[in-house]
């Protein structure tokens, strides 16, 4: 279960830094609502999902769900490049992220 709610923590990740990107300066008040509750969720189930996985790994595995995560959302919707070495990283974050679970 602390797995899962990990991966769940990853993703509200991905949600935050996608808000961050239209606050405006925190002006913009439904994105900025929309940030802090990523945020919260996001610290929440890290926390949660901590407390059974060990800290380092728990972190590295929800930042690299959050930059893969946030990578792809650049690449699907805000036309960011799509070279073949920056699709190729990303396949080593995922595999360093899977090399953690297993190694956990």
């Amino acid at each position: 279960m602390a797995w899962v709610l990990l991966i769940l923590g990853g993703l509200f990740e991905v949600g935050f830094t996608t808000s961050l990107r239209f606050v405006d300066g925190f002006r913009n008040v439904p994105w900025t609502i929309a940030f802090l509750a990523s945020v919260a969720v996001s610290m929440a189930l890290l926390e949660y999902a901590s407390r059974t996985i060990p800290m380092g790994t728990a972190y590295a595995v929800w930042g690299g769900i959050g930059a893969v995560g946030t990578v792809v959302v650049g690449l699907a919707w805000f036309g960011e490049p799509a070279s073949t070495l920056r699709i190729l990283l990303i396949f080593v974050i995922i595999a360093a992220i899977a090399g953690l679970k297993f190694a956990a």
